[in-house]
């Protein structure tokens, strides 16, 4: 006779957040970037950042401000590689290339859990771009910088990313 026996085991996830609010977030007088990108690090805090191309069209100086800043700060603080670009609304969530272009720049510039991914852009570049930091070494930290109001209610304040697949 055969006894089967079952264990039913449970656990739970604590996460915490912050929310930070602040205007001009690339003014090289703002520090909450510097601070945040080097919080606790024996190295310069290194990060890779994505616009959305309707972001970076609307605000053509956004690159050179974003260096700057990096420039400034470069004691402190690195951007690793090109700003990437990709296209916002739902074709950031739909080709997979995004995903791959990012994995990449990860792998290339030596990013890693102790990084950050910048994302500036609407709703469908965060939560693309945050699918792909979540999946590159088990995960690699998240930086969203919402440009949109929507983006600002969903993928700016949520925990979550995706992309689609199989047309859904």
């Amino acid at each position: 006779m055969s006894t089967t026996k079952k264990i039913r085991q449970q656990f739970q996830v604590n996460f915490n957040f912050d929310l930070i609010f602040t205007k001009n977030l690339f003014d090289v007088q703002n520090k909450i970037l510097v601070n945040l990108l080097s919080q606790s690090q024996l190295e310069k805090g290194k990060a890779l950042i994505v616009i959305d191309k309707g972001v970076n069209e609307f605000h053509p100086k956004l690159k050179t401000i974003i260096k700057n800043y990096f420039d400034t700060h470069h004691s402190t603080i690195q951007i690793c590689g090109n700003i990437l670009e990709i296209p916002g609304g739902e074709p950031a969530k739909n080709n997979e290339n995004h995903i791959k272009l990012l994995l990449e720049n990860i792998n290339q510039f030596g990013i890693d859990r102790h990084s950050y991914v910048i994302v500036i852009g609407g709703g469908a570049v965060i939560d693309a771009m945050g699918f792909a930091a979540s999946i590159a070494h088990r995960g690699i930290r998240l930086i969203r910088v919402p440009t949109t109001v929507l983006s600002q209610n969903d993928s700016g304040i949520g925990v979550k990313n995706g992309i689609n697949y199989f047309g859904k």
